[in-house]
Formats: structure tokens, sequence, C-alpha cells
């Protein structure tokens, strides 16, 4: 048995699960082994990804290290990426018992049934100074879709019928162009979409042809439309037609993971280091309070998210839409995980009423504790990033010094009475919630790029040096905090100012 226990990787099972015995020893299992890096320190810049492979990839002999003890304990090797420094090993429970010094047990929880596990991952001496995180054991959901439904019994709507992207993103004086060029990734953690949908949806906008849409599986997840319109698959619709709207022009990756910290993380490092599709932009609908996450798992998420700032890739993550609590029930304020990350552009939300195209009232979202609220508020993780040092943050009207990673980093139009229409497995419906905001500035960062012939890359010190590119957002909390002049940790730094966004994001180097 493993004698080392990996730094990170304690769990505890969640507040009402309960063991209910041991998990099958024969259920087969698909473990990510992720790996340090050959150098320490990446680069701040637009490395090309081969680049990054031959600088930063993980090292050969710490590949051949977890092949070795794979065989001796009888685990297979399904995959070994080292540009993406991942291992993914498959066996049945009882070797991965054996092999991590764990004991995998069945959970029942009101959300569902899983396989979980409590304490820590155990590794040999060969690999503790090797491995950096275990990830796969525990097969529990991570994450949830940040994707706000227009409620039938909400007060009566604003946008009656639901907007067209293309309105808003005009309304935010986004710069003319159709991202032509680009490669617009999209991570996804259940669902699916079909082709006709995306066929009459944008035929019914006049947008012809539509935009191309391709997908990859990872980790044997695929595209798996369940055909119910409440279910995953209106997250996923909602994703690629807010960024095939906006930027039809560019090509559309759909990267299908399982919603485990082991299919997240692989959906997204896939994505990063994809040197057949290469997407320029990446954006993240789906995350959970960083409470529930073990700290090997978010670091392993920050270095890929930090592979994919050296290469240039912009990644727009979701803020959340359950207010300061981000939906955990004890008590406290939570910030959502990836978007607390330093290397994603966290997105929060707003309402936003117009008059002709013109935009005549923008606040923090928040519908109350059924209708949803933008997240926001401050990491318990991650340090305060050099752009948001002195920063101040407002709680409950009282305001300090930001002392951590501050979230989100921007905002946009996100609640679903001024929501979006959108088609799902045949069903005509408005929906809202961050999960629409990562689309709308991917899309922004994708028409920018193409006009510029040039990748943005890692965009956030630039929005902090100019906060004159965006619409400050001064009305308005999502709970615990409110919005202010300035930054604040409802509705960030504010909403797009489109063309000012452009003249702003600049980059040496394509990607």
């Amino acid at each position: 048995m493993a004698g080392h226990a990996l730094p990170g990787s304690e769990r505890q099972l969640p507040r009402g699960a309960r063991a209910v015995g041991n998990a099958d020893p024969a259920e087969h299992c698909q473990v990510s082994v992720v790996l340090r890096r050959t150098a320490g320190t990446i680069p701040a810049g637009h490395l090309t990804r081969e680049d990054f492979a031959r600088g930063f990839s993980a090292h050969p002999a710490d590949v051949a290290a977890v092949r070795s003890f794979a065989a001796a304990n009888r685990l297979g090797v399904t995959q070994a990426d080292a540009a993406r420094g991942t291992v993914v090993l498959s066996g049945p429970v009882a070797a991965f018992n054996a092999a991590f010094g764990v004991t995998l047990q069945r959970v029942e929880h009101p959300d569902g049934v899983f396989r979980g596990r409590s304490g820590p991952v155990h590794v040999p001496d060969a690999l503790k100074d090797s491995v950096v995180a275990v990830l796969g054991l525990d097969n529990r959901p991570v994450a949830r879709p940040h994707i706000r439904r227009r409620s039938a019994s909400a007060r009566a709507s604003a946008v009656a019928g639901g907007l067209d992207p293309r309105t808003v993103a005009s309304s935010y004086g986004f710069p003319a162009g159709n991202g032509a060029g680009e490669c617009i990734g999209l991570i996804e953690l259940g669902g699916g979409y079909r082709s006709s949908d995306l066929q009459a949806y944008f035929s019914s906008l006049g947008i012809s042809p539509a935009p191309n849409v391709t997908f990859v599986s990872v980790d044997g997840a695929t595209n798996t439309p369940t055909g119910d319109p409440n279910g995953p698959d209106a997250e996923v619709m909602l994703d690629i037609e807010m960024v095939g709207a906006i930027a039809p022009g560019a090509k559309i990756v759909v990267y299908f993971g399982t919603n485990t910290d082991a299919g997240f993380l692989d959906a997204l490092s896939t994505a990063v280091h994809d040197t057949v599709n290469r997407p320029s932009v990446i954006s993240i609908s789906w995350g959970g309070p960083e409470a529930a996450w073990t700290m090997q798992a978010m670091a392993a998420f920050d270095a890929a998210l930090t592979a994919a700032a050296a290469m240039g890739v912009t990644v727009c993550a979701s803020a959340g839409d359950s207010g300061s609590s981000d939906g955990d029930d004890d008590g406290t304020d939570h910030v959502d995980f990836p978007a607390s990350s330093p290397h994603v552009l966290a997105c929060g939300g707003t309402r936003l009423l117009t008059r002709g195209g013109a935009i005549t009232s923008e606040t923090a979202w928040n519908d109350g504790a059924d209708g949803g609220a933008t997240g926001g508020g401050f990491s318990s993780c991650f340090a305060v990033p050099p752009w948001q040092a002195g920063l101040n943050v407002t709680r409950l009207g009282q305001t300090g010094t930001l002392r951590m990673r501050g979230v989100p980093d921007v905002s946009g139009n996100a609640d679903p009475e001024t929501g979006y229409a959108i088609r799902v497995d045949g069903t005509e419906t408005v929906a809202g919630g961050t999960s629409a905001v990562a689309p709308l500035w991917a899309a922004l960062i994708a028409r920018i790029n193409a006009a510029k012939g040039r990748s943005a890359g890692f965009v956030n010190p630039s929005l902090y040096r100019a906060p004159g590119s965006l619409r400050d957002i001064a009305q308005g909390s999502n709970g615990a905090y409110d919005a202010t002049v300035g930054w604040d940790a409802c509705t960030g730094l504010g909403s797009p100012n489109g063309m000012q966004a452009a003249l702003v994001l600049e980059a040496p180097l394509p990607n």
C-alpha cells in the first residue's frame, strides 16, 4: 500500500451524505494522475502550444514512473499526455483502493448516489515528488450549470419574448465582425446538442450558413442530448447559441467531459492543449463553491489555467447564480470555482434594460433567493493577484481592503427576466444566468481577436489598467456584497464597453 499522504487530497463526505457500504470492488474506475511540470515558473506571454509542450511538459521519467506504478498495481494506462501533464489510469475499485491507500464507499446524498471517500490519497516513494493530484477516485459531481430559466411565476418580464444575443452585443457596443478564423472552446459536463435545433435557431436569426459546431469527446463523455429541455441540454445550447449568434464566423468546439473533478479538468486541459482546433477563447459555464473542491483539484485546475494564459488562451468562467452564498447552506459567503482562479476572467451578472438599442438601466442581478443572483465575493484559497492590489470591497455596507482574489472581474446581462431567447430540444425558451455571460465575453474576445489577427490572451491585467473599457455598475447587491463605484464583488469592473475593450486588448504575437 502507498505510504505518503498527498497534500491537499483530503476529502470529507458532504453535508447530508452517508456511506452505506463499500463500493463494489469490481466497479470500473478511470482516474487522472496529474504530474508536475518539467520547468518551474511558466512565463507570461504567447507561447505556441508546440513551444509550451517542448518547454513545460511533464518529465518523461515521471510519466514512466506512473506507468510502472500502474503495472505493479494491475491498473491500465488509458492515456498519457505529457503536454497536459496527465496520465489516465483505469481498473477496478479494488485495485485503486490498494494502489492509493483509500477505501472507496457507496455514498447516498439527497442529490444522488456516488462513489466517495474520506481522508487523503496516498502515493508511494517513487511518486511523492512528481504527483500533483489524483482525481476521479471519488466521482461525486463537482459542478452545476449556471443557467437560470425564466420562471412562469416571476414578475412581468421586461423582455417578453427574450433577447437576441446580437441585440445585447450591439447595446454593449461590440466591434463589428463575426469572429472568422477564431475557434471558441466550450466546456460541458453533461447533455448535448442536436444539429437540427441549431439549424432551426440560427435560421430564425437569419444566420446562414449556421456556425460550424463540432465536439471533442473526453474520457468517454460525448455529445448526448437527453431530450429534456429542462436538463443539461439547456446549458449546452445556451452556450452554443450565444457564441454562435455573436461570432457566427468562429469555429465552435464543444469539449464534453464527465461531471467529476477528473472529468472537468481533463476537458479543460484537452481544450487548452488542443493542437488541432486551437481555441483562442474558452468559455466555462459550470462550477461549484470552493469549499466543495479539494486543494489538489484547485491546484491542478489553476496549473492548467496558467498554461492557458501562457499560450494566449483567454478563459471566461461564470461566477455563479446563487448570490454571495454560492448556493452553500452553511450560512457563510462563498465564491465559485473555477471562476475564483486568478487565471480566468470571472463573469458576473447584471439586469440590463434597453430602449431602442440604448441602455437605460443596468444593475447587479438579484432576483432573490428563488430567482437567483450573481455570484461574487472573495476567495478563501487564492491570494490577491497583482492587478487587484489596492482594491476595496463593500460587504453589508462596510468597506475594507480586498485581501484575497476578488470575484467577478467583469459582468454582463444575466437576469433571466431580461434573458435570451434560445432553442433547446425543439422548445423555444428564455434563459439567463451567468452561464450567458461567459459566452457573451468569449464571443466579444473572439471578435476582437479576429479583427486584430492575434490573440488577446490573458486579458485581466489590461482590463484592470483600463477600467474605462467597461461600463461601471454601481447599483444593487448579490446578498452580502454591494455594487459600488469602481470594482465590486457583484459586477466586477462592469459590463462591456465593446469598442473601448477592443482598443485595450492587444497582444504581441498570435497563438
